[in-house]
């Protein structure tokens, strides 16, 4: 499991990278790849939009995730993993670099999970709140979604695959965008709908603030995406900003030690997407695929 790299010096005021999940392979089919390509270039184009407008981090982040929830490719929102019993349980996690965070999981009714942890943040004196109810959700004004829009014939098909073979769902595939906008602000987003057939009721790294998505003013904003259980346990997204102000590594070199050390030791694979307070980009990871956008000399760039 090497660990790979992209890094992108600061191009102008504003910088966003995102990525749609790590993953064990590429897709084998053109017309696969170019799918995820075009939902990839998508996202990255409405979050470009804020961000060029004069908007903040935050919101170019979570207009980001939102077409990315949209896009059944994905595994968050519309067409995310299904648990053992094939229903929907999704994650998502906002934060900006004021130290301002909100987090959802097991959330079964919000149309966009992220939309709905942008709303903690902003409205609720919690961080995280679990299986949020329905009324809540239209409360706070999201779009309300049953069951019967999320679940896929794809992600049928994969859990009675997975049933019938007896074994476990990948334990990748998330999706999560960051942001530096004109005043330098920093913010990160992430979603995800987990791991294919897992246990209903199990949370992963996406919506714990430190583990797969984090943000501090002035140092950085970090998404993550992989096997969740480790990103826990190895504190990652925080561990990468610990090394930036504590051992004074800049933004490549804290991802590659923080990927070596917490996640290939482990023998866990993943990545993540990263921007610096002067805007650097690198997006870092130990697995097979690491689907991703930013924005390079040529124009947006997508790794898929």
């Amino acid at each position: 499991m090497s660990t790979r790299l992209v890094e992108l010096a600061p191009a102008g005021p504003v910088a966003l990278a995102l990525h749609g999940g790590a993953g064990g392979r590429v897709p084998e089919q053109p017309e696969q790849q170019e799918a995820f390509q075009a939902g990839l270039a998508r996202a990255h184009a409405a979050g470009w939009r804020v961000l060029a407008g004069g908007g903040a981090a935050v919101d170019a982040v979570c207009a980001a995730v939102v077409e990315l929830e949209d896009e059944p490719l994905f595994n968050a929102g519309r067409g995310a993993a299904l648990t053992a019993d094939g229903s929907v349980e999704l994650d998502a996690a906002v934060m900006d670099g004021t130290g301002r965070a909100g987090a959802v999981a097991g959330c079964r009714y919000a149309k966009n999970p992220v939309l709905l942890a942008r709303r903690i943040l902003e409205r609720s004196p919690h961080v995280l709140m679990v299986c949020p109810p329905q009324s809540l959700v239209a409360e706070w004004g999201c779009e309300v979604a049953g069951q019967e829009y999320f679940v896929t014939g794809a992600r049928r098909r994969q859990l009675d695959r997975l049933l019938r073979a007896g074994q476990p769902g990948p334990r990748t595939g998330t999706v999560g965008a960051v942001a530096r906008d004109r005043l330098g602000r920093l913010a990160a987003a992430t979603s995800t709908g987990g791991m294919a057939g897992q246990d209903p009721g199990r949370v992963g790294d996406s919506p714990i603030i430190g583990a797969g998505t984090y943000a501090r003013g002035g140092v950085v904003a970090i998404s993550c995406s992989g096997e969740g259980e480790a990103f826990i346990r190895g504190v990652v997204a925080h561990e990468v900003d610990a090394r930036m102000r504590h051992l004074g590594l800049g933004l490549a070199a804290a991802v590659r030690s923080t990927i070596e050390e917490e996640l290939t030791a482990r023998g866990a694979t993943g990545g993540m997407v990263c921007v610096d307070a002067e805007g650097r980009v690198v997006v870092g990871y130990n697995s097979a695929a690491m689907f991703a956008a930013y924005q390079g000399a040529d124009g947006i760039v997508t790794l898929a």
